[in-house]
């Protein structure tokens, strides 16, 4: 298989002798590779002194592993390419546990490159040794041990090539130390193949005609569209089959922008804190239209109860996902693009021959729900700032063409609900793992692939004191992301669950970020410390003018405390493990839709 690039294409004979660690960073720049976020050490400083000299792959050097890991993922989410991240043996290999866990999950391409001790020390408990190509088994596509200079080209490469294909994931390169500092010979591109690795692209005719059949002739189809939609680039022709049948589309928290919020049969994100339009059409529907979704179980709640009338399309381009929690009537294993491409010709041609599905009455009764249940929040009575009014407000005046990174609990949610999301890769976040600390590290990524947008760190200060040490690699390194903390000096999720099914006993979620008396930390201060722009906002009347401000500034990155009322809540909930016709409302009843229609 040739993966050649824009290095010169040598051959053994006229190759050069060069170490291990040369080679490992000519393979980098002959694949492409701009960018890597790493932390050199003992057992991955050979490589770092070859990297200091190449003019093609830019390092930067970030302040913990972990936000080494989540930058490659920013990186790879909002440019689609493959996230790079660089740590050495040990301890630095398993910081970098969490993010590939993370990019393993949400099918995000990323290689991880760590350095590991002398071959000949493997197995003896040498100094920050640890077995990370045993510990990455479970949460890589593949990894590799390279004991042999020899081998690092055709790693690379395979590496990249199984990172990006198929479903994409995260591939973990180890190498020895002795392998980094052993005379080899560089020879680019280099021959591999891999038995047993053929993911299928293309899907099968037969289930396609199928799928267009059950399509035809269903009266309430859903389109359950998720993040195998954005990994696949298909946004384009999701939207063309949406023109062309007619059919109402939830969209997963993975798949936020995959059509616009301003479509009217958008009905939003389904799930523990979907809209109650999206989950009641899943709930009512005879047919769902799954693409690039897994049925995770935030979005089906008890799962026996799940849609239980619905027939299933299931396409996806990894059949372990395949009728894995729900049986598909309809299996289609493909690419997501390749699939809905086919559908539109398979139901085109339907329609062309006059068999053309009737959804008019049903387009209707979602209608009617969307309209009935909106999105909503109700301004606080003692005028303290609504969490949600924030980051309407930043949605609106930051616009569609802005990228927004969120981290993991009430604000993610939040962020999901009331920004309006009118492209793909506008959103990015932890899904699958819901991983804290994500969204700093994440939004320096995706702003060193996307320099030219603004990207906006939406976090907690819960989320944001587990990685904020990486505002110094942004201001060294001239990154200038925005971050908005949503502080309600809680964990605030947590709290919500506290609030609802612990009687109000606030164990330990308290983090006195924002008591009048003692800010522990002082967010400007510390923004300040880190060299960063430092805003505060507490009243609503202030909210507009705070966001324009740090809108203005582009040269430095900007963090703005925004402290919110701390009992606000996520509505609306389905309570975990239970049905999703339990979804309750911000008034705590459940929605009295007609259960017999």
């Amino acid at each position: 298989m040739d993966v050649g690039g824009p290095a010169a294409q040598m051959n053994g004979a006229s190759a050069p002798k060069v170490t291990g660690a040369q080679s490992l960073v000519m393979a980098l720049e002959a694949i492409g590779v701009d960018t890597v976020f790493g932390i050199p050490g003992g057992a991955i400083l050979p490589a770092y002194d070859p990297l200091m000299d190449s003019t093609k792959v830019r390092h930067i050097l970030v302040r913990h592993e972990q936000g080494a890991g989540h930058a490659a993922e920013g990186y790879a989410s909002a440019s689609g390419r493959v996230g790079v991240c660089m740590a050495t043996s040990g301890p630095g290999a398993t910081n970098l546990v969490t993010p590939i866990a993370d990019a393993y999950m949400d099918s995000v391409p990323i290689v991880a490159i760590t350095g590991q001790v002398p071959s000949r020390s493997i197995g003896t408990d040498a100094f920050q040794e640890a077995d990370i190509r045993g510990i990455t088994m479970p949460i890589t596509k593949h990894n590799y041990l390279i004991t042999d200079a020899g081998a690092i080209p055709r790693a690379i490469a395979e590496a990249f090539h199984i990172a990006s294909t198929g479903r994409p994931g995260p591939v973990l390169v180890d190498i020895s130390k002795d392998a980094l500092t052993a005379e080899t010979t560089f020879v680019w591109p280099p021959k591999f193949d891999l038995p047993g690795y053929r993911p299928v692209a293309r899907p099968h005719g037969k289930q396609i005609r199928e799928a267009a059949r059950l399509i035809r002739g269903a009266h309430r189809p859903v389109l359950y569209v998720g993040g195998g939609v954005i990994r696949s680039g298909a946004s384009d022709v999701l939207r063309e089959f949406l023109e062309l049948t007619q059919i109402p589309v939830v969209t997963t928290l993975m798949a936020r922008g995959a059509v616009q919020d301003s479509h009217p049969l958008n009905l939003g994100m389904p799930g523990m804190h979907g809209t109650v339009a999206a989950v009641t059409a899943l709930q009512k529907s005879d047919l769902l239209i799954t693409l690039g979704a897994r049925f995770d179980d935030r979005v089906t709640g008890q799962l026996s109860t799940f849609a239980p009338d619905a027939k299933v399309i299931h396409a996806d381009i990894d059949p372990a996902e395949i009728s894995k929690n729900r049986v598909a009537d309809v299996p289609i294993v493909g690419d997501c693009k390749d699939v809905i491409t086919d559908l539109i010709t398979a139901v085109r041609g339907e329609q062309e021959a006059g068999h053309r599905g009737d959804y008019e009455q049903w387009r209707a009764q979602v209608a009617q729900w969307k309209a009935t249940f909106p999105l909503g929040y109700s301004a606080q009575d003692d005028e303290s700032l609504s969490p949600q009014y924030v980051i309407e407000r930043l949605g609106a005046i930051s616009g569609p063409e802005s990228v927004f990174v969120a981290g993991v609990g009430q604000h993610q949610m939040w962020a999901a609900q009331f920004v309006q999301y009118e492209r793909p890769n506008s959103w990015i976040t932890s899904g699958g793992l819901g991983t804290m600390g994500f969204s700093v590290p994440a939004a320096m990524g995706a702003k060193v692939a996307q320099p030219e947008r603004t990207v906006w760190s939406i976090d907690g200060d819960g989320c944001f004191q587990m990685t904020n040490q990486e505002l110094a690699t942004c201001v060294i390194n001239k990154i200038p992301i925005k971050v908005a903390i949503i502080n309600n000096s809680s964990l605030g999720m947590v709290r919500q669950w506290q609030t609802l099914f612990y009687n109000e006993r606030y164990s330990n979620t308290d983090l006195h970020t924002s008591h009048e008396q003692v800010r522990v930390p002082d967010f400007v201060k510390l923004a300040e410390a880190y060299g960063c722009v430092g805003l505060r906002c507490e009243s609503p009347a202030d909210v507009d003018t705070t966001i324009k401000a740090a809108m203005e500034i582009n040269d430095l990155p900007v963090v703005v405390d925004f402290v919110v009322h701390r009992d606000a809540m996520v509505w609306p909930m389905v309570p975990s493990g239970v049905s999703n016709d339990l979804i309750q409302t911000a008034r705590g009843m459940t929605p009295a839709w007609d259960r017999e229609d």
